[in-house]
């Protein structure tokens, strides 16, 4: 029997971008389902037969998009999807497409062909034959690779500040959490159907899906890409988007500024005990005057920043375990091409 790779594309306001990535995949779902994929260098990859199919989460979009993905689904029963009543960001459409995804391995990937899709039967080609490299190469465990991701070697979308500080936060996170993430990693990656089903049994609300998939493990081969321009449209993601999903994946992966907050609010105690005796001693001792208001106004400036600052710390963790225990839905469905119209969400 043949195998079946799912590609999940979550998409919002693509109207532009979908007909583009319609085109450029579909020779590469016909070379999948031949086994053999010629690549743009001249290589020649054979490889498994497999059938394809897509499914497109679409996050509410306000444009024409759904409307594109109902004709796809007519014109290709093996292109489906599914529709948000309304915008609930890329992370739920992540695991929208993910839940939907019937296939032994399942890619993950953008409409805007940032992520190049003359990279899939290279992943699959991988995936699928090449054995896990062990530091001892006399080592009898071998095994397969569970996944197959994608980074960027080249940052042609980024500007100088923000390769920067996107660089910068791959560095920090992975001191406070101690996870693993690779620098320029992407969502663009190939896993398989075990990978798949232990990501979907993480069902926090607060959901930071690069952190996920190193979280639950396995085997991943990383590769890199050169990253594209947006073949049409504009990017949704803004700095302020990008800085406030950088501060949900180091609260959601990391209590390290909870322990940061406690050893400063220590040492600042033990500071002022020592201040307050040198004072003293200095007043009493020596006779020197006890410093003015403005010397009061800094400390008091001071501290009262750093216990706001790790109020904050606090608050987001709390704000974070509310929105879990509430067991609101991660999205709500409100169309899928299995059922035109529906009512339905998912915890």
């Amino acid at each position: 029997m043949r195998s079946l790779m799912t590609l999940v594309v979550p998409c919002y306001n693509e109207e532009k971008a979908l007909p583009l990535f319609m085109e450029a995949v579909a020779p590469i779902r016909k070379a999948l389902a031949e086994g053999r994929y010629v690549t743009p260098a001249g290589e020649t990859l054979d490889f498994e037969p497999c059938d394809t199919e897509i499914v497109f989460a679409d996050d509410g979009s306000e444009d024409c998009t759904l409307k594109l993905l109902r004709s796809f689904h007519e014109a290709d029963p093996g292109v489906r999807y599914v529709s948000f009543s309304r915008n609930f960001g890329k992370e739920a459409g992540i695991y929208a497409g993910l839940k939907e995804a019937k296939g032994d391995y399942v890619v993950l990937l953008d409409a805007d062909l940032q992520h190049p899709v003359e990279s899939i039967p290279v992943m699959y080609r991988t995936l699928t034959t090449e054995t896990v490299a062990f530091p001892d190469e006399n080592s009898t465990v071998r095994g397969r690779y569970d996944s197959v991701a994608m980074y960027r070697n080249k940052r042609k979308s980024d500007g100088k500040i923000r390769a920067f500080f996107s660089k910068s936060f791959f560095k920090l996170i992975n001191r406070l959490s101690g996870l693993s993430l690779v620098d320029g990693a992407t969502d663009f990656r190939m896993m398989t159907r075990q990978m798949v089903d232990s990501v979907l049994e993480m069902n926090e609300y607060n959901r930071f899906t690069k952190g996920i998939f190193n979280w639950v493990g396995y085997n991943t081969k990383w590769m890199p890409y050169d990253d594209a321009e947006r073949c049409a449209g504009d990017s949704k993601w803004t700095t302020a988007g990008l800085i406030r999903y950088g501060f949900e994946g180091i609260f959601a992966f990391s209590t390290k500024p909870l322990t940061i907050a406690f050893g400063l609010g220590l040492l600042l105690c033990i500071l002022a005990v020592i201040y307050a005796v040198y004072t003293v001693i200095s007043t009493l001792v020596f006779g020197n005057p006890v410093d003015g208001y403005p010397s009061l106004f800094t400390m008091i400036l001071l501290f009262g920043g750093i216990q706001l600052l790790f109020l904050g710390f606090l608050g987001q963790y709390m704000s974070r375990m509310y929105l879990e225990t509430k067991k609101r839905p991660i999205y709500i469905l409100k169309e899928t091409s299995d059922e035109k119209n529906c009512s339905g969400s998912s915890i």
